[in-house]
């Protein structure tokens, strides 16, 4: 099993480049999803993120859509048109 990268709120917001607070109120259960990109330890209400599993799904491509449209990676691995 490869090692994981644990990051807090404040440490992916240094890597990605993105406000805590944008992050904490937007990203995360939007495109950030529990389980996938981040968890709680042992039940608790600290929240620590899974670095490669969201620098994997940030560099998915945009959609092949003909009108450019972005698309958004889904946590099952599917991806919605918007």
């Amino acid at each position: 099993m490869a090692e994981q990268t644990y990051l807090t709120t404040d440490e992916l917001s240094s890597r990605i480049k993105y406000d805590v607070r944008t992050i904490r109120e937007r990203l995360k259960d939007s495109v950030l999803h529990e389980g996938v990109h981040y968890l709680r330890p042992f039940g608790g209400r600290k929240i620590l993120y899974v670095w490669e599993a969201i620098e994997r799904d940030m560099k998915v491509m945009p959609s092949r859509h003909p009108f450019g449209m972005s698309a958004i990676p889904m946590a099952n691995g599917a991806v919605l048109h918007g």
